[in-house]
């Protein structure tokens, strides 16, 4: 890895744009915001920018990433997608979804991008920053959350220069994250199946194809990001269907559940998703007492919280 002594902080305008781009091309990492979480971006057709990807992050190589494009004419230059899958790119991208798409034989792709899979993970981002610049990259951009494996994922900028500050060449500042919780994944076999709950509700999805989407199996060997069970922790522990804190705990809520931080005090399930990585950050950060969580409905976006949750509190290694 370059000997990097500091991580470049790069204004969201044209000129950082470039200077991102720029230090892409040239076989560096740049995180960027999408309108999930903050991704630590290497070019996808460029082995060593991949590799340091996992190096920077501490990722098991096992771990398949995600291709970012900007638009579905550069998704079929490298995947193929069926009549299905070109349905919910269509009503769904760019957006918070992901699909995982058998990979196309002159795609170009890094070998380590897909994990030996014969198929890839490939998203369009609905964000202005992370539109403009892929189309100045021209190439496809590998994006895992802009984090230290398992740990909590970034949603501002700040967050990122925390926990890869030094590890990177540079983060291009787009303020907080809208959605706050990582893309729907969705594979195909050859039926619809969620691979992963996300930023795009599994109802919305069902909508759309007018039929449920099958689930992954528990126990099936790894065939997308997220899939961990140990994944987007803190520090801290984290204990689960709080009804309040236990001597020495801080309490996360949620509606009439209150404790030092309230995802939502409505119980709105977007604004809890919005603020879930930001205040796990911030309780993280005020110390190690374990962190006790509120119940979250598990529904629409309540299932990507509570699976974001589950893997946080989940026993680690």
């Amino acid at each position: 890895m370059a000997d990097l002594h500091a991580t470049e902080r790069l204004v969201p305008d044209d000129t950082g744009i470039a200077r991102a781009a720029e230090v892409l091309l040239a076989g560096g990492l740049v995180s960027f915001p999408t309108e999930t979480v903050y991704g630590l971006g290497g070019v996808a057709t460029d082995d060593i920018a991949v590799a340091r990807i996992f190096e920077a992050k501490g990722r098991p190589h096992f771990n398949p990433l995600i291709a970012h494009v900007p638009d579905l004419e550069a998704v079929s230059k490298i995947a193929e997608l069926s009549e299905r899958a070109h349905d919910l790119a269509q009503a769904f991208w760019p957006g918070p979804l992901t699909l995982v798409l058998p990979m196309r034989a002159d795609a170009g792709l890094s070998p380590l991008v897909s994990a030996g899979l014969t198929t890839v993970a490939v998203r369009v981002p609905d964000h202005p920053l992370a539109q403009k610049l892929l189309r100045a990259v021209g190439r496809p951009v590998v994006a895992p959350s802009a984090n230290p494996s398992g740990r909590i994922s970034p949603t501002e900028a700040a967050h990122v220069l925390a926990g890869l500050g030094g590890r990177i060449e540079a983060v291009l500042d787009g303020g907080p994250c809208s959605v706050g919780v990582e893309s729907t994944i969705v594979g195909f076999n050859p039926e619809p199946v969620l691979l992963r709950p996300g930023g795009l509700p599994a109802e919305a999805i069902e909508d759309a194809l007018g039929a449920p989407l099958a689930r992954r199996a528990e126990g099936a060997g790894i065939n997308a990001p997220g899939q961990l069970a140990s994944h987007y922790a803190p520090d801290a522990r984290v204990r689960l269907d709080a009804e309040a804190a236990r001597p020495g705990e801080r309490m996360l809520g949620f509606g009439d559940a209150d404790g030092e931080m309230n995802l939502s005090p409505s119980g709105d399930l977007v604004e809890a998703a919005a603020n879930l990585f930001r205040m796990l950050h911030a309780l993280d950060a005020a110390g190690d007492a374990p962190i006790a969580v509120a119940p979250v409905p598990d529904t629409g976006l309540g299932r990507a919280i509570n699976d974001r949750l589950r893997r946080a509190a989940a026993p680690r290694d």
